[in-house]
C-alpha cells in the first residue's frame, strides 16, 4: 500500500472492544486506529487520523480485485471479513481479547487476526507500521522468535508489542509479509501489547481466547429483550453501548476516537475518549429501561469516586478512572482526518460550566432509585452536595449542552435541567423518604419555573435556546423527557414547528444556526443525529406515529453495514461526520425506537 494512503469514508470502519480499548478496522482490512491499553491511551496505530505512515496494520489479499463482505459473528464484536478472489475465498476474523475475569488489565492486550480458507487458495499480503505516542515514536524493533515461531518485537518509552504468528520482513520502517491459505486451513496473527519493563507475555492459546471472549458477548447480549422495528440496530446499539463502558473502573466514553471532523476539511474536532457525566447519565437510564439494573452499581461507584471531595471542584467530563487533568493540546504528529486539522487530545470542556449536568447526574440516580436499586451508602449525600452546587450558581448563566466557546448564556435546556435537579432530589425526599431541606428545594423548583415560562418563551409562542434570543435549539426537544413539560404542551408543539422550519434543511435536525456566532467557532457543521432521535422521541408522544417512523427510518438509514452510528451525517454528501462510533447516538437510537414500538 502505497504512504500516500488515504483513510476511507468513516462508515468504512469497523469497531473492535474489549471493553478496556478499541480498534477501528476499515473494510479494506487495515487497523487504521488501535490506542493500548486503554481508550484514551496513545496511539500505535494512527492513520485514521492522517495516512499509512502514522500506524497501521493492513491484511488484504494481494489480488487488487480481491472484494469484501463483512459482518459481526452473531451478538460479539468479532468482525468477519470474506474475501473473494480469483483463487479462492478465506475469511479473516478480527478481535480484541476479553482476558478471563482476573486478569490484570495493565499485562497484556491481544488483537487477534485469524485467517481461515474458504475454498481455492488465497495469498494475503501484511504490512506493519507501529507508531507508538500518536505517531511521535518510532519503536526499536527486532526479531526474537524462530523459524517455527517468528516473533517480531517492537519498543518506544513505556510500551511494547509482540507480533506473532508469520514472518515479516524489514524495509524502511515498514514489515511485510505474504500467507498463503486453503481451504481448511487456519493462520492465527496475534498482536499483542505489553508493558516494556515486563517480559513478553507467554504467546496466546488463540481458539480459548476466542472462545471466551464471543461468550462473554453472547452472556451480556443474552439480557437484552428488544422488539419492533430496527431490532437488529437497536441489539448493536446496546452492545456498542457496553463496548464503550470501561470494563473495570466503569467509565463509559462518549466515543473511542478523537478529533474526526464535525465539518470536512475544518477545525471542528474533539477528543470524545472521555466519560462525560452526562453521556453517561443517559446511558445508565437506557440500561436500566433494558433490564440491565446490575450495570448501576458499576457506574454509580464510578461517580462517587470520581466526584468525590468538594463538589465545587465538580467537572462535567472526567478520565476513564475518574481523572480530573485533560488539558486540551494539539498534535502535530497526526495530519488530521483526510486534512481536518488540528488533532486534539484531552478536552477543554473540563474546565468548563455546565449547568445541566447535575440534573442529569440527579435524574439517572433518582431512575436507579425507582427501578428498586438498593440505595448505596454515599449516594443520597453525593446528591445533596450536588444540589448544594446547583444552588450556589443557580443564577450563574452556562456554556450549555453543546459546550460552546462563546460567551456564556442562560440557555433554556440548562435551567430547565436545574429545574430537572431540584426535582429529583424533591422525589428522592417526598417519594423514597430521604432526608433534605425539601421546603426550599421546592421554592427554587418554582422559582426556576416560573422564569422558565417568562423568559424562556418567545412572544410567538415557542420556547428558545437563551433569553437573549428568539431562536430554537435541538436540546429543547429533550423538557418533555426530563418532565419539564408534557410532550402536547402548545409551546412544546411550537417549538417543534419552530425546529421543523428552521433546523431541518435536509430532512435531520441541526444542533442550532451556527450563523448565530453562539457557539464562538467558525465554521459550519452537520445535522447532529442525537437530535433528530429526539424529535423521532417527541413526534410518537404527540401521535405523529407515521412521522416518529419515517425519521427513525431515515435516521437508521445513516448507520454503516455494521449497524454503527457517527456523531453527526452529511446528508448531501451522505456519509457520516464527527467521532465513531457515538455512545450519543446510539443511546438515542435505542430510546426512540422503544419510543416507537409503542405507538405500534
Amino acid at each position: 500500500m502505497p504512504v500516500s494512503y488515504t483513510p476511507p469514508p468513516l462508515a468504512d470502519y469497523a469497531l473492535l472492544s474489549n471493553s478496556r480499548t478499541a480498534a477501528l478496522v476499515s473494510r479494506g482490512g487495515a487497523v487504521d486506529w488501535l490506542c493500548l491499553p486503554r481508550f484514551d491511551a496513545a496511539s500505535v496505530f494512527g492513520a485514521l487520523l492522517g495516512g499509512a505512515e502514522q500506524g497501521q496494520w493492513l491484511l488484504r489479499p494481494a489480488d487488487p480485485g480481491a472484494r469484501a463482505e463483512r459482518r459481526y459473528d452473531g451478538d460479539t464484536f468479532t468482525l468477519v471479513t470474506r474475501w473473494t478472489t480469483a483463487t479462492g475465498v478465506a475469511e479473516v476474523r478480527d478481535c480484541l481479547i476479553v482476558p478471563p475475569h482476573g486478569h490484570e488489565p495493565d499485562h497484556r492486550v491481544d488483537l487477534v487476526r485469524r485467517i481461515v480458507g474458504v475454498g481455492g487458495v488465497v495469498t494475503f499480503a501484511q504490512e506493519l507500521r507501529l507508531r507508538f505516542d500518536y505517531a511521535r515514536a518510532l519503536p526499536w524493533l527486532r526479531q526474537t522468535g524462530d523459524v517455527d515461531a517468528p516473533e517480531l518485537t517492537a519498543i518506544a518509552g513505556p510500551d511494547a508489542v509482540v507480533l506473532r504468528g508469520a514472518q515479516v520482513d524489514a524495509s524502511d520502517h515498514v514489515h511485510r509479509g505474504e500467507i498463503a491459505v486453503t481451504a481448511g486451513e487456519t493462520r492465527d496473527l496475534v498482536l499483542t501489547w505489553h508493558p516494556s519493563h515486563r517480559p513478553a507475555p507467554a504467546p496466546l492459546d488463540v481458539d480459548d481466547a476466542i472462545a471466551h471472549t464471543e461468550d462473554w458477548w453472547a452472556q451480556w447480549a443474552a439480557h437484552i429483550r428488544v422488539e419492533g422495528p430496527h431490532r437488529d440496530v437497536v441489539v448493536r446499539s446496546l452492545l456498542t453501548l457496553r463496548a464503550l463502558t470501561h470494563r473495570d473502573t466503569g467509565g463509559i466514553i462518549a466515543a473511542p476516537t478523537t478529533s474526526l471532523p464535525e465539518q470536512f476539511q475544518g477545525a471542528r474536532n474533539w477528543d470524545y475518549r472521555y466519560v462525560w457525566l452526562r453521556d453517561a447519565s443517559l446511558t445508565i437510564e437506557v440500561l436500566l429501561a433494558h433490564g440491565f439494573q446490575h450495570v448501576v452499581e458499576h457506574w454509580r461507584l464510578w461517580l462517587l469516586r470520581a466526584i468525590a471531595g468538594d463538589p465545587a471542584d465538580l467537572q462535567i467530563v472526567y478520565g476513564i478512572a475518574g481523572e480530573r487533568d485533560l488539558l486540551e493540546r494539539e498534535l502535530p504528529s497526526l495530519p488530521g482526518y483526510r486534512g481536518a486539522a488540528p488533532v486534539r487530545i484531552g478536552n477543554g470542556a473540563a474546565t468548563q460550566y455546565q449547568a445541566d449536568v447535575i440534573g442529569e447526574v440527579l435524574s439517572a440516580l433518582a431512575a436507579a432509585r425507582d427501578d428498586g436499586a438498593p440505595e448505596a451508602e454515599l449516594s443520597w449525600p453525593l446528591e445533596r452536595a450536588l444540589l448544594r452546587r446547583a444552588e450556589a450558581h443557580l443564577d450563574e448563566p452556562d456554556r450549555g449542552i453543546w459546550e460552546i466557546r462563546g460567551n456564556p448564556r442562560m440557555f433554556t435546556h440548562s435551567r430547565a435541567m436545574v429545574w430537572a435537579a431540584f426535582d429529583r432530589g424533591i422525589r428522592g425526599v417526598r417519594a423514597h423518604g430521604l432526608t433534605g431541606p425539601v421546603t426550599r428545594w421546592e421554592e427554587i423548583r418554582a422559582r426556576l419555573r416560573e422564569e422558565i415560562d417568562s423568559r424562556g418563551v418567545s412572544r410567538d409562542g415557542h420556547f428558545v435556546q437563551h433569553r437573549d434570543t428568539d431562536a430554537v435549539d435541538a436540546s429543547l426537544l429533550l423538557l418533555p423527557i426530563y418532565g419539564f413539560c408534557a410532550p402536547d404542551d402548545p409551546r412544546m408543539l411550537a417549538t417543534v414547528a419552530e425546529i421543523e422550519r428552521t433546523l431541518m434543511p435536509d430532512g435531520l435536525v441541526l444542533r442550532y444556526r451556527t450563523e448565530s456566532g453562539v457557539d464562538g467557532l467558525d465554521g459550519e457543521e452537520n445535522p447532529f443525529l442525537a437530535c433528530s432521535l429526539w424529535l423521532v422521541e417527541q413526534y410518537a408522544a404527540t401521535g405523529r406515529a407515521a412521522d416518529a417512523r419515517a425519521l427513525l427510518d431515515r435516521v437508521c438509514a445513516c448507520a454503516n453495514d455494521v449497524g454503527l452510528f457517527s456523531e453527526e451525517f452529511d446528508v448531501r454528501a451522505g456519509r457520516q461526520a464527527g467521532n465513531m462510533p457515538q455512545a450519543l447516538t446510539h443511546l438515542a437510537l435505542v430510546r426512540a425506537a422503544t419510543a416507537v414500538s409503542r405507538t405500534d
